[in-house]
């Protein structure tokens, strides 16, 4: 009797101390899951971390590589804007230089021939600078007077103009004028353009005050002189 007893003691005991043996394995093992999950997940963090860092680094290069372009950007527009202030200067000297040459070309040679091509003759009218079937005529005419000389000439060609209008606008028209006429030399009677020099005058030579429109009307004129 007493030993059925202690077997049953022992079999309860058992039954009582199996689920929580059963318990703590169950514990251990999830655990142990729940430890690799943590593991897994610093190292995926430490990954992130170390891609994050590489990432920021080539963008700082970026930025770096951004930042001394922009200043090279700088210093190329402002070399640019030196060498055209540069060649514009040299344009101008050129500019002076050939004037010079024009004008002691010109100091050396005797006028030979002069016309002129008044407003009857050009019918320009005010603010215009197209040349009239009128004027091609006279210039026609002057072309076949001096077509004799045997010396090379120099063709020098002076628009001038009213007052009506301001001095800017004028001295403009008064331009155009003359190189309507170099242009009509040129074209039609092969005259060569480093033998002729057109200068406008504007309002600045009237030959009558422009009180009247008659007067104005003699203002409108240019002036073709022939030098050898």
């Amino acid at each position: 009797m007493t030993k059925s007893i202690f077997v049953v003691s022992c079999f309860a005991v058992t039954l009582a101390v199996a689920p929580a043996c059963a318990t703590k394995k169950f514990v251990r093992t999830e655990v142990g899951q729940v430890n690799d999950k943590v593991t897994t997940l610093g190292k995926s963090l430490e990954e992130t971390q170390e891609r994050v860092r590489v990432a920021e680094q080539k963008i700082g290069e970026v930025d770096t590589k951004a930042a001394q372009a922009g200043q090279a950007a700088q210093a190329a527009d402002k070399n640019a804007q030196a060498a055209q202030q540069t060649g514009n200067q040299a344009m101008e000297v050129g500019k002076q230089a050939v004037a010079k040459v024009e004008a002691v070309e010109a100091s050396t040679k005797k006028l030979i021939f002069e016309t002129v091509l008044t407003d009857d003759q050009a019918k320009f009218k005010s603010g215009i600078a197209k040349l009239s079937d009128e004027a091609k005529a006279a210039l026609d005419q002057m072309v076949a007077q001096v077509k004799s000389q045997k010396s090379a000439i120099w063709v020098e060609i002076e628009g001038h103009t009213d007052n009506v209008g301001d001095a800017a606008y004028n001295e403009r028209l008064g331009l155009e004028r003359a190189e309507a006429v170099k242009r009509y030399l040129y074209e039609q009677h092969q005259v060569p353009l480093h033998k002729m020099n057109a200068i406008s005058f504007g309002e600045e030579k009237p030959v009558q005050d422009n009180k009247t429109r008659a007067n104005r009307s003699q203002n409108r004129r240019v002036v073709i002189k022939v030098l050898a």
